[in-house]
């Protein structure tokens, strides 16, 4: 069994209702356990900047699946979400993202473990640093990174949205619902 994080995100729609769409998707995956969210962030976009704002939300699962087979399914999500495919880094419906798994070191045309650019976006890191603050990346927590990160790159807007947060709570106690420890 591995241990990984995802990260969920969605500027477009009922930005909520993706959200929870996708942890519930994802929740009745087989060989997926949805063990711990993070509580869902607002942030500005990154990359392409003319763009609404996003909503994220890190997520820790325990898989049986491969790291291939887990991008697999993270896309499948997205599809049966209605995704549509459109500029890098630009507006979407769902986006649903490994960025670690294990010890695992990948770095493939189609997949790179851990995310390659994990360490430069809070949107990333503040809501994974509420699930694994102590797990290490590149020699530092995850939490010193967000930190770090929160210094270096204040322009980089990320903050806790309650409302959001209760939001897919209510949709996800109303769904089918899945198993999740909230901290």
């Amino acid at each position: 069994m591995a241990e990984a994080y995802l990260e969920l995100g969605s500027n477009l729609g009922d930005r909520e209702a993706y959200l929870a769409r996708a942890l519930e998707a994802l929740g009745a995956w087989p060989d997926i356990t949805i063990r711990r969210t993070s509580r869902v962030y607002r942030s500005s976009a990154w990359g392409v900047l003319e763009q609404p704002d996003f909503l994220n939300l890190c997520v820790q699962i325990d898989t049986e699946l491969d790291p291939f087979d887990l991008l697999q399914a993270c896309k499948m999500v997205e599809v049966e979400l209605g995704r549509q495919e459109r500029a890098r880094w630009g507006p979407r419906e769902i986006d649903v993202d490994i960025l670690m798994m294990d010890d695992v070191d990948i770095e493939t045309p189609g997949l790179t473990i851990p995310h390659a650019r994990l360490s430069q976006r809070r949107f990333v890191l503040e809501p994974l640093a509420e699930i694994a603050p102590d797990r290490e990346f590149d020699g530092l927590t995850i939490s010193r990174l967000a930190d770090a990160l929160r210094e270096d790159a204040p322009e980089q807007v990320c903050e806790v949205d309650p409302d959001a947060t209760a939001h897919v709570e209510e949709l996800l106690r109303r769904g089918a619902g899945i198993a999740t420890e909230q901290t």
